[in-house]
C-alpha cells in the first residue's frame, strides 16, 4: 500500500502535462520539436559563420562576408566577424534584423535546361521572370543556389542545390571547374584570330580569355560562325564581351557540359534531380577531344535510336527523372 501511495503521489515528469489532464496535439508537437532542438544543439559543432548562412541558404558563402563587413549579421546581439564560428541551435543568428533557423531542409541537387529569357536569380526587383518561376511545385518550397549563372539571353546547362558546401565548390575560382559552350556569331569568325581568344584581352582591368576553342564546320578558308568554347573561370558575360570586344556580334550562347556532365536528355525548361555519383561529374575533368553536341556520325547516331529509343516529352527513361516546370501565371 505504501509503495503505491508513493507511485501515486509521484511529481509528473519534467515538461510533461500534469495527470489527468489531456495533452493538447499542439503542445506535443511543440514540446516533441522543442527536446528535439535541444537535442541537436547539444550535439551540433561549431562552424564558421558564413558556412552557417550558406547552409541555412540565406545566401553564399562569398555573398555572407559582403553581409558582415556591411554590419547586417549579429551573434547573440553582437556584431559577428568573418571567421566567426557558432553553434547552430544554441547561438541566436540574425541578417538585417530577421532570425536565421538552422538548417533543416534536405540536399538536392538539379540540374536545369535553361531556356533564354530568364534570370538566375533568386529575386530581382526589375524582373520577375527568373529561373525559378519554372521550377516544379515538388521543389517550389526549397531555398536553392545557383552555383555558376547564366545570363538573360543565355541558354543550357545550369546547376541548382541547396547544399551551400557544393555551391561553394563550383564557384569558388580555386577549383577548376570545366564549361563548354556552343557559341554562334553574326558574322564569320577567320580561324587566324583564334589565338587572341586564347591569349585573352584586357577589358575594364580585367583579362578575358577562353581555355580552348574550336571552328565548327569551317568553310575552305577555316573560317566559321559557330565556335566551341572551354573556360575554366567564367566572369559576368565573359564570353559576349570577349567576342564583342574582337568586333564579333553573339546570335546565341549555350553552355552544353559542366566537368563531365553533359545537358544530354534534359528537355528545355526541365530539370533532372543529380544523383551523388553526378554530383561529382561536375569535377571531373572531360575528355580531351571537344564534342559538337549538334553533329553526329550518322551510324552512330542509328545505333543510339536503337539502343535508346526517343523520349516523349515529359516522360523519363528509367536510368534518368526529369521533372517539367510549374505553370507559369
Amino acid at each position: 500500500m505504501r509503495a503505491r501511495a508513493r507511485a501515486r503521489t509521484r511529481p509528473p515528469a519534467r515538461g510533461a502535462p500534469a495527470r489527468g489532464l489531456a495533452s493538447p496535439p499542439k503542445l506535443r508537437r511543440n514540446f516533441a520539436t522543442a527536446m528535439s532542438d535541444a537535442n541537436a544543439s547539444a550535439n551540433a559543432q561549431p562552424i564558421r559563420i558564413q558556412k552557417y548562412l550558406a547552409d541555412a541558404g540565406v545566401c553564399s558563402r562569398r555573398a555572407a562576408e559582403t553581409l558582415i563587413r556591411e554590419s547586417e549579421v549579429w551573434v547573440n546581439g553582437a556584431c559577428a566577424t568573418i571567421g566567426q564560428r557558432v553553434t547552430p541551435g544554441a547561438d541566436k543568428i540574425t541578417v538585417s534584423g530577421k532570425p536565421v533557423r538552422p538548417p533543416q531542409q534536405r540536399r538536392v541537387t538539379l540540374a536545369m535546361h535553361k531556356p533564354r529569357g530568364l534570370i538566375c536569380s533568386n529575386f530581382d526587383p526589375h524582373d520577375d521572370q527568373t529561373i525559378f518561376t519554372v521550377l516544379p511545385r515538388e521543389f517550389a518550397k526549397q531555398r536553392f543556389f545557383c552555383a555558376g549563372r547564366l545570363d538573360k539571353d543565355s541558354e543550357g546547362l545550369v546547376i541548382l542545390t541547396t547544399d551551400g558546401d557544393l555551391a561553394h565548390r563550383l564557384m569558388h575560382p580555386s577549383n577548376t571547374v570545366v564549361k563548354r559552350y556552343l557559341v554562334s556569331l553574326k558574322q564569320l569568325f577567320p580561324a587566324a584570330k583564334k589565338p587572341l581568344l586564347l591569349k585573352g584581352i584586357v577589358y575594364e582591368g580585367e583579362r578575358l580569355k577562353v581555355e580552348r576553342a574550336r571552328l565548327l564546320a569551317p568553310n575552305a578558308a577555316g573560317d566559321s560562325a559557330q565556335l566551341d568554347v572551354e573556360m575554366h573561370h567564367g566572369k559576368k558575360r565573359e564570353i559576349r564581351l570577349l567576342f564583342t570586344t574582337l568586333g564579333f556580334d553573339v546570335k546565341r550562347l549555350k553552355r552544353y557540359q559542366i566537368g563531365a556532365f553533359t545537358l544530354k536528355g534534359i528537355p528545355l525548361c526541365s530539370v533532372k534531380v543529380l544523383a551523388p555519383r553526378e554530383i561529382e561529374m561536375l569535377f571531373k575533368e572531360p575528355r580531351e577531344v571537344m564534342q559538337n553536341p549538334k553533329s553526329q556520325n550518322p551510324k552512330s547516331q542509328k545505333n543510339s535510336k536503337s539502343r535508346n529509343p526517343k523520349i516523349p516529352m515529359g516522360e523519363a527513361s528509367p536510368r534518368q527523372q526529369t521533372w517539367q516546370p510549374a505553370s507559369r501565371h
